[in-house]
């Protein structure tokens, strides 16, 4: 899969022939990329967040703008339909709902992913013109906590540095962040500052060791929610030690005496941390003036992720280390454009601009300039309200745009019921089938990354364009030009009446202009004549400008607030817990990464990280099943028995949804509980029971076609030469063929099965001629083969005996489970290389070629280089 073949139009913005520079639309590092409609992905040079690096999934974006499973055209009731007669429907739907039940009988949900010209007009519609404010984002999930704490703190959602601060620092303390594989660029940039700059120090504060552990000079492993207890701990050190800075206290900074009273009042050994590791962190922070403190989910997504934000917040404040070269707290967003989002009042809690919904001026100014009918005059629903809102039947009419909360809200299970529930609920999206779409009564067919134009804000506050180097296909539109077609259908097609994404950004910025006597931090004066079509990336206010060294904050009294926090009674009891996060190459709910097989080869199936200890006492040998269970939902997952987290940790990635698995939606755990400041949800510490799944049979499964994900077990992923699956089940069919063939989509070829006695182990091979076209093999314990080596044979000529096999021969070695997915280079091929002498990453990158493309797998290519000095060691 390299591009659209069948595609052709002539490109714009042209940096070389055939490409076009454009942004990732993957996190919120926000990284340029040079893009061909060919399949071509090259990381812009030039562009100041990466400097030409991309992370995997970044690299593999060529392999996702195929139109395979795309919607295309409007679906009514999953009947194809009309523009028109889409959007009629809408209309009545909604301004029924509005006439008789009020404004805020309606709701939309919207997403980080979406670009800031569809964020601004989604707002504008349901805040000035519908007059409800029960518009929320995903991006709640990912960083509603630190827009609270900035607010709480500053007065304003700033994000006070610069990524370049990253690379002046002489400590970078990483809290709840696995950068190396979820901002994989920074962390490469933070890679080679230290090697650059040995002095440079990195802490790295998480319960797991991660990726970016290898990274750091000390890691700290706090207990689950900690952290308030270890940066309380940490300011009342600061105090108790003199290295306050009264200068900057006096003149910038309120509550100080209480915020280092309750600190006081703390026990830093409730972040789970010995006494000496707390002095040393203490002392190496204390004694450091350039400290950058980044931070991101671990810290976010907690019942008390504002407080923990604050914590750290506070350190920063108390000492005057904010604002300078090298120095401040940094929060990195999960999304694209999260930072874009909350700039134009994405979240429900918000106006556009950084102005308050509470505040009558904020909301007068506003509807005044957009001369609309009402404005909402309090804040709506945020996101796990909402859905309960659905639940109850408080919402009659949804609309869910660009994203799939059916799989990422917590209580999973849960929002599909509340979906259900909801008289009228259109979605707009990319793809034919996701869990969420499929609850709808109306499919808006968008254009995805690639086909549409517009901008959106990174992590450090910096706009960059997305630009369109593909037609849109099929009668697929941008997903601003579809609001402003409902609300013309609405009624408000003059206020909506825009050429074109360049008018929507020029109105936002005029907003900014019209509103800028508020005082507000968000000015986007230097867009105000912007060549939009040639916009470089840009930094508001201006480019590396950093926030608060010289105080300025965004209070009334212009100073910052130190807040008073407590640590959380640190939780007692021998119960498991389970954390959720990300993979390294794969993206929210897969909808784009998971069309990329070279992503699919490094993870393939949903699993759980297991304690050794915890899996002895659970029966568990590697390769068993799971069952997970609370009192929201069930999961059964692969066991992945490992020392990365401690006894009572369980780690599982949130990216599987049932269009991909059986039993592998992690969400449907997750209790629905939220910051009660921020609305954000706690993904990170869910009490979960725990036992062995007995299965009666387990399958591998790898074909040329889709398969399905059957079975009371079933995961499939995209392959290197198609697809593959995983699969169990607790009854033994009657008949593998039937079986196999039902799994696989093979009804129409020709089947070779053999059955081993002895290993208990039956095998089919598919033909369609010559070719194979899919192997099965299934056994009453976890099936071992080599399925690298499986999985390459599929669409060859290989013959049946040797493609059952299982096994490489002499002459074709196996490679092993995929380490580098860029290079395709497998852990055998790793292990090998580093037993023959490339013993560091640079020389077994010149052996293999692994970590040579996008980097992002340094850190496993390092864990492997320990693991056999270990070995060796040990003979």
């Amino acid at each position: 899969m390299t591009g659209r073949q069948d595609l052709d139009q002539p490109l714009t913005q042209a940096v070389a022939p055939a490409l076009t520079r454009t942004t990732c639309p993957y996190c919120g590092v926000g990284c340029g990329v040079l893009a061909g409609a060919d399949g071509t992905i090259k990381g812009d040079p030039e562009h100041p967040a990466n400097f030409g690096r991309l992370c995997s999934k970044g690299a593999a974006l060529g392999q996702t703008i195929d139109l395979e499973g795309r919607l295309l055209t409007p679906r009514i009731k999953g009947q194809d339909a009309t523009w028109d007669e889409t959007l009629d429907l809408m209309a009545d739907k909604f301004s029924t709902a509005i006439r008789d039940h009020g404004p805020d009988s309606v709701a939309f949900y919207v997403s980080g992913q979406l670009l800031t010209e569809d964020y601004y007009v989604a707002n504008k519609l349901m805040k000035g013109f519908i007059g409800s404010a029960n518009i929320d984002t995903n991006s709640r999930l990912c960083m509603a906590s630190s827009v609270a704490g900035h607010k709480r703190a500053f007065g304003s959602d700033t994000v006070p540095g610069s990524y370049q601060d990253l690379e002046e620092a002489d400590l970078v303390v990483l809290v709840g962040s696995n950068l190396a594989w979820c901002h994989p660029v920074l962390h490469q940039r933070i890679a080679a500052a230290k090697a650059a700059r040995p002095g440079l120090k990195v802490v790295n504060i998480d319960p797991r060791k991660t990726a970016t552990t290898a990274l750091a000079d000390l890691h700290l492993r706090i207990v689950p929610d900690g952290d308030v207890a270890l940066f309380n701990g940490l300011l009342a050190h600061l105090a108790d030690t003199g290295q306050l800075d009264d200068d900057y206290l006096a003149k910038h900074i309120t509550g100080r005496r209480p915020a280092v009273t309750q600190a006081r009042l703390g026990d830093p050994l409730d972040s789970g941390l010995t006494q000496p590791e707390l002095a040393q962190f203490y002392q190496l922070w204390a004694g450091t003036q350039k400290v950058v403190t980044v931070y991101s989910q671990g810290v976010n997504q907690s019942r008390c992720g504002t407080d923990k934000v604050n914590a750290i917040l506070n350190c920063h404040l108390a000492t005057g280390r904010i604002g300078k070269p090298g120095c401040g707290p940094f929060s990195v967003t999960g999304q694209p454009n999260a930072m874009g989002g909350r700039e134009v009042g994405g979240l429900s809690n918000m106006l556009a601009n950084h102005l308050d919904i509470e505040n009558p001026d904020h909301r007068a100014r506003v509807q005044s300039f957009w001369q609309s009918p009402t404005i909402c005059a309090q804040p709506g629903l945020k996101a796990v309200d909402l859905f309960q809102a659905c639940a109850s039947g408080k919402i009659k009419a949804l609309w869910v745009i660009s994203t799939n909360p059916a799989v990422s809200l917590p209580d999973a299970d849960g929002v599909v019921a509340a979906i259900a529930k909801v008289p009228f609920v259109a979605v707009s999206d990319i793809m034919a089938r996701t869990d969420t779409g499929d609850l709808a009564d109306v499919l808006l067919p968008a254009t995805g990354w690639g086909e549409k134009d517009g901008t959106v804000t990174n992590s450090e506050r910096r706009i960059s364009r997305q630009r369109a180097f593909l037609p849109a296909p099929g009668a697929s539109r941008p997903d601003w030009q579809i609001i402003c077609d409902l609300a013309s259908h609405m009624g408000w097609g003059k206020a909506f009446d825009y050429t074109g994404p360049a008018e929507i950004f020029a109105e936002y910025v005029a907003l900014g202009s019209a509103t800028a006597d508020f005082g507000r931090d968000l000015d986007l004066s230097i867009f105000a004549d912007v060549d939009y079509a040639n916009l470089l990336p840009t930094q508001w206010p201006q480019n590396d400008k950093r926030f608060f060294a010289d105080g300025g904050f965004y209070h009334a009294d212009g100073k910052a607030r130190m807040v008073a926090v407590r640590a959380p009674v640190r939780r007692q009891g021998s119960d498991l817990t389970l954390n959720t996060g990300r993979n390294r190459d794969q993206w929210h709910t897969m909808t784009r990464s998971g069309k990329a097989p070279r992503l699919g080869a490094h993870l393939a199936e949903p699993y759980v990280e297991i304690h050794p200890g915890d899996a002895s006492d659970l029966a568990l040998q590697a390769g068993d099943l799971v069952h997970l269970k609370t009192g929201y939902g069930q999961a059964v997952l692969r066991a992945l028995i490992t020392d990365r987290g401690t006894r009572g940790q369980l780690f599982a990635p949130m990216h599987w949804t049932r269009q991909n698995s059986t039993g592998g939606c992690i969400n449907a755990l997750v209790p629905s509980i939220t910051d009660p400041i921020s609305g954000q949800p706690a993904s990170k510490l869910t009490a979960v029971s725990a036992q062995k799944f007995t299965a009666a049979w387990y399958g591998f499964a790898a074909s040329v076609s889709p398969l399905r994900p059957g079975g009371v077990y079933g995961a499939i992923a995209r392959s290197l030469t198609g697809w593959q699956g995983e699969f169990a089940g607790q009854e033994t069919p009657p008949s593998w063929q039937g079986l196999a063939q039902d799994l696989l989509n093979m009804a129409d070829c020709e089947v070779t099965e053999v059955s081993d006695p002895h290993q208990r182990q039956t095998r089919l091979a598919f033909y369609r001629g010559e070719t194979l076209a899919g192997l099965f093999f299934a056994r009453p314990e976890p099936v071992s083969l080599a399925r690298a080596f499986a999985i390459s044979l599929i669409g060859s000529e290989t013959p049946p005996l040797q493609a059952l096999a299982g096994r490489s021969g002499s002459d074709q070695p196996d490679p092993g489970a995929s380490v580098c997915a860029c290079m395709n280079v497998g852990v055998n091929t790793l292990r090998a290389a580093i037993a023959a002498g490339a013993t560091t990453v640079q020389a077994l990158g010149e052996a293999t070629c692994a970590g040579t493309s996008c980097g992002s797998c340094k850190p496993e290519l390092t864990s492997l280089i320990a693991q056999h000095s270990v070995a060796m060691a040990a003979e």
